[in-house]
C-alpha cells in the first residue's frame, strides 16, 4: 500500500474549554481533490493551520510521505512542498499584480533580496506562465488595491502556486466571487492546480462548489470529523445535513 502524500493521526488541539480539534485523523493521497466543510467553528481552519504549520496540535502527529512535520514552522513545511490560500487574501496592495508575483516567485526561490531577484532569469516566465494559468494577464499591471475580490483571491492562490507545491490548502476560495462568478473562478483555479500537478484541500461553504469540483469530502462538527466520502455520500449524511447544511440548504 502506497504512503499517502499527507497523513494526519490523532491530532487533537484546545483553546481553554473549547475543542477546536479532537482525535482528527485524515489521510490525503496524492492527485486528490478533497474539500473540507462545516459550520462556523467546527474545526476547519485549525485542521489547516495545524498541517501548514500556523498553529501546533495538542496531541497527534503529522507526516507529509512519511515524514513527521509535527513540530516544524510554516516555513519549513512550505519548503517541504506544503502552501496555502487565506480567507482574505495576503497580498501587497501598493504592488500590481505581476509585482507580486514576482515578489512570489522570487521568494520561492530562496533570494534574500526579492526585488534584486524578481527579474532573475526564470522569475519573469514563471510570473507570466501563472498568470496565464489562472486568466490573469489583463490586470497583470493594476495596482493590487484596485482589483476586485475575487481577482485578489485568484492573485494569492497564483502565488501560493509559486512555489510549486505537492499539496494546495485554499481557505474558502470561491469567498468574495460574486454567485456568477464562482463556477468560472473555481474552473480556472482547478485548471491551474492540473497544470501544476498539485494535489488540493479546500475549505468551502458553498455546497454547489463542493459538489461540482470535489472527489472527496472531510465533514467536521465540533472539532470532530462526521463523515468522509465521495460529494454525494457527505452530503446525503444526516449529521451533515443536521449541523452543516441545514438539510437542503446550499451554504454552510
Amino acid at each position: 500500500m502506497s504512503t499517502p502524500l499527507l497523513s494526519a493521526r490523532g491530532l487533537g488541539k484546545r483553546f481553554g474549554a473549547v475543542v477546536a480539534a479532537e482525535d482528527v485523523s485524515i489521510e490525503v493521497p496524492a492527485g486528490q481533490r478533497l474539500s473540507v466543510i462545516g459550520s462556523n467553528g467546527a474545526g476547519k481552519t485549525t485542521f489547516v493551520n495545524m498541517v501548514t504549520g500556523y498553529l501546533k496540535p495538542d496531541a497527534g502527529r503529522i507526516e507529509l510521505e512519511g515524514e513527521d512535520i509535527t513540530a516544524l514552522g510554516h516555513m519549513q513545511i512550505a519548503r517541504r512542498g506544503i502552501c496555502r490560500s487565506f480567507q482574505i487574501p495576503q497580498l501587497a496592495l501598493e504592488l500590481t499584480l505581476r509585482e507580486n508575483l514576482l515578489v512570489a516567485v522570487a521568494a520561492a526561490a530562496g533570494h534574500p533580496s526579492l526585488w534584486r531577484a524578481a527579474d532573475a532569469a526564470g522569475h519573469g516566465e514563471r510570473a507570466e506562465a501563472l498568470m496565464r494559468r489562472l486568466g490573469l494577464e489583463a490586470d497583470a499591471d493594476r495596482p493590487t488595491l484596485e482589483l476586485a475580490g475575487g481577482v485578489r483571491k485568484l492573485v494569492d492562490i497564483a502565488m501560493a502556486l509559486a512555489r510549486k507545491p505537492r499539496l494546495l490548502l485554499l481557505d474558502e476560495p470561491t469567498s468574495g466571487v460574486s454567485a456568477g462568478e464562482k463556477f468560472e473562478a473555481m474552473h480556472r483555479v482547478m485548471e491551474a492546480l492540473a497544470g501544476e500537478a498539485a494535489t488540493v484541500v479546500f475549505v468551502e461553504h458553498d455546497m454547489e462548489i463542493v459538489a461540482e469540483f470535489s472527489e472527496r469530502v472531510i465533514a467536521f462538527y465540533s472539532g470532530r470529523v462526521i463523515a468522509d466520502g465521495t460529494p454525494a455520500e457527505v452530503l446525503a449524511h444526516a449529521d451533515v445535513q443536521k449541523y452543516v447544511t441545514g438539510g437542503a440548504g446550499q451554504r454552510a
